[in-house]
């Protein structure tokens, strides 16, 4: 397959816009692997599409060169340009199963006569060249009479560029001189700086260090202070307290001691009395028990007479008693203008008294002759 690639207005290296157009022979690999490529990439195409797949690729690394090239280079070496471009493209049409047999650069122009421009300059090159001829003949004329001077002049550029030289080597030198005494001032002051931290870092963990002894000292003095705290609250405090609590307590035991002895002595004290009480109570029991003994024996002899004289000896008791509430009265008026009432009032009471000591006493007064000649008239 012959395929014409063209590249219109393609900017080169220089910004000139070229023209350029080639002619290229491609052609099917046969190779296995190679056909069976080909055959997955084109399969089913016709041979217009195959050329339009290849034609454009052509026209990519065409445009791609000529964009690296200057027109000098294009247009004087076309050959070189053309295996150039042939080289670039041959792996991605063979990636393809394509390959370029041959690829050639038909022509190049542009459309601002920089071509031509180019076919002036060799003219004027050529002019100039004749001109140079001439130039150089009028120069052989002269070159004699400029020899010496010349070589005056060689002499004197000679020593000028030996002073020149000195002169650069010196400064050279100093340039030198001094970029290393700078190279060494810094190193020396950054050494220096390194010293420095070092140092500081030195004293910042001696002061760290000094700092931690100082506060295990601290420690140590606080732990004894209270240590001693400790004991002096134990002096004063604790001792005491325990002293005092000590004292207490022997006192509450003597106290309750002494409190269990004096109630051990009062509950002596009590039996005792109780005891002499009971010998009392029992003597006077006895004495009573002789006395009424007595008594009943001597009632039991007198009899009546006995009974009698107990009876005249309770009168007054019983009389007593009965007149009791009457002491606590200041006056008495009785409210009758009848004096026979009175009189009859008392013998009614006299009348009813032996019956009250008989109920009382089992005594029947009524049998006693004084009484009962009192109390005749009414019994």
């Amino acid at each position: 397959m012959t395929l014409q690639p063209r590249c219109e207005d393609v900017e080169t290296a220089e910004g000139v816009a070229l023209t350029v157009t080639g002619v290229a022979q491609v052609k099917i690999m046969t190779e296995k692997e190679l056909l069976a490529v080909a055959c997955e990439q084109f399969l089913g195409k016709s041979v217009q599409d195959i050329k339009n797949v290849v034609l454009q690729t052509l026209e990519g690394h065409l445009r791609s060169i000529l964009g690296t090239l200057t027109v000098e280079q294009i247009y004087q070496d076309r050959d070189q340009f053309a295996k150039l471009v042939r080289e670039v493209a041959a792996p991605d049409v063979g990636r393809m199963g394509i390959e370029i047999l041959s690829f050639t650069i038909k022509d190049v122009y542009d459309k601002v006569d920089y071509l031509s421009s180019l076919g002036k300059t060799q003219t004027a090159v050529v002019q100039r060249d004749a001109d140079i001829g001439v130039a150089e003949a009028e120069r052989d004329a002269g070159i004699r009479e400029a020899e010496c001077k010349k070589e005056m002049l060689d002499v004197k550029f000679m020593a000028d560029t030996k002073i020149a030289d000195s002169k650069r080597a010196f400064e050279l030198q100093k340039s030198a001189f001094s970029e290393e005494v700078n190279v060494k001032t810094a190193e020396a002051q950054l050494a220096y700086e390194l010293q420095g931290a070092r140092e500081q870092q030195k004293i910042r963990q001696e002061e760290i260090e000094i700092e931690v002894v100082q506060r295990k000292k601290q420690i140590a003095v606080e732990a004894q202070e209270i240590l001693r705290t400790d004991k002096e609250l134990i002096a004063t405090v604790r001792c005491p307290a325990e002293a005092e609590a000590h004292r207490i307590q022997q006192i509450a035991e003597g106290e309750k001691v002494k409190q269990v002895l004096l109630a051990q002595a009062e509950a002596e004290k009590i039996r005792r009395i109780g005891e002499a009480e009971a010998a009392v109570i029992e003597a006077m029991g006895k004495a009573e028990a002789e006395r009424m003994k007595l008594k009943a024996e001597a009632y039991q002899k007198y009899g009546d007479a006995a009974k009698m004289a107990l009876v005249l000896e309770a009168l007054p008791r019983i009389a007593a008693k009965i007149s009791a509430p009457l002491t606590k009265v200041d006056e008495i008026v009785v409210l009758s203008g009848d004096n026979s009432k009175v009189t009859s009032e008392v013998n009614r009471l006299l009348a009813e008294l032996p019956a009250s000591v008989h109920a009382l006493t089992g005594v029947d007064l009524s049998k006693i002759p004084l009484i009962k000649k009192a109390t005749g008239a009414q019994v």
